[in-house]
């Protein structure tokens, strides 16, 4: 039977993590997923319940959270009533809020009887892709990490989202969530925390020095982040493994809200390609 629990736990900066976990009930030993959510997203957006169960039905215990500052709250955790907070994420902030949820991963007790704290895998969708092959790199408690459309340069993002002296003098720039409307403001802090920590922030870096067994899934009609990134990082990392989904977009062929009860045949792929990959490797 699959079960879900929800969580929520104290970030490093100020701000709450609301997690879920899902997992077949009737079993134990369960290899552990962990999942990051993307650029203007959050734990439930569209399909991502429905693939939480598919990889819970194959065997995992499949965690899920909000990064502290993804914009939503813990009283309305899907979509972005807290820009102030999404102003004032980075790329740090998401990479601390990721270790709080590996660490309270190894100490929570339902997952302690439930799951298997030696096989840790990470698996984040665009920018997320490009957070857990960071996290992956440095955190020796990662066996396996899968970038679902994940970008390659958080660099070129960072500067691109607008004029830096006008960003800088203005201290926010504005970008124009097309599904809710809202402009979702990035304080100039973003630039100042990236230039930072370039060298930690560095896909490149990371994925060049991965131990670890590495699957990249792209889907060849993905407009948002095209397919040479994937190419760039299995270039990087010549030991990964490339897997690229037929006709499938930049989400899999998926939307929010998602109203059907089943995958879409491309993210039914996605979670195939990811089962088998953990399962041989771990």
């Amino acid at each position: 039977m699959i079960a879900n629990d929800n969580f929520i736990i104290d970030g490093k900066h100020e701000k709450p993590i609301l997690i879920d976990i899902t997992f077949d009930s009737e079993k134990s030993n369960l290899p552990i997923i962990i999942f990051c959510h993307g650029y203007k997203g959050f734990k439930d957006w569209g399909a991502w319940g429905l693939m939480a169960n598919a990889f819970a039905e194959a065997g995992f215990c499949f965690i899920k959270f909000n990064f502290s500052h993804n914009g939503g709250t813990m009283e309305q955790p899907i979509d972005f009533p807290d820009l102030e907070a999404f102003g004032n994420n980075n790329y740090t902030i998401e990479l601390d809020d990721l270790e709080s949820v590996i660490n309270w991963t190894n100490e929570n007790e339902t997952i302690k009887s439930i799951g298997r704290l030696n096989a840790i895998n990470l698996i984040g969708h665009s920018r997320g892709g490009g957070i857990v092959a960071i996290k992956a790199e440095e955190d020796p408690r990662i066996k396996t990490v899968i970038g679902l459309a994940g970008v390659c340069d958080l660099g070129k993002r960072t500067a691109t989202i607008g004029d830096l002296d006008d960003w800088k003098n203005t201290g926010v720039k504005y970008v124009l969530n097309g599904r809710t409307k809202q402009q979702m403001p990035h304080f100039y802090q973003f630039y100042e925390d990236f230039i930072k920590n370039e060298e930690r922030l560095t896909i490149k870096r990371a994925v060049s020095n991965l131990k670890i067994p590495h699957l990249i899934i792209h889907g060849n009609n993905d407009t948002s982040v095209l397919i040479d990134e994937a190419e760039h990082l299995h270039k990087w990392n010549p030991k990964s493994e490339l897997e690229i989904i037929k006709n499938a977009n930049h989400v899999f062929n998926t939307k929010h809200p998602w109203e059907s009860n089943v995958l879409p045949k491309e993210l039914k792929n996605v979670v195939e390609c990811a089962v088998s990959f953990i399962k041989n490797s771990i």
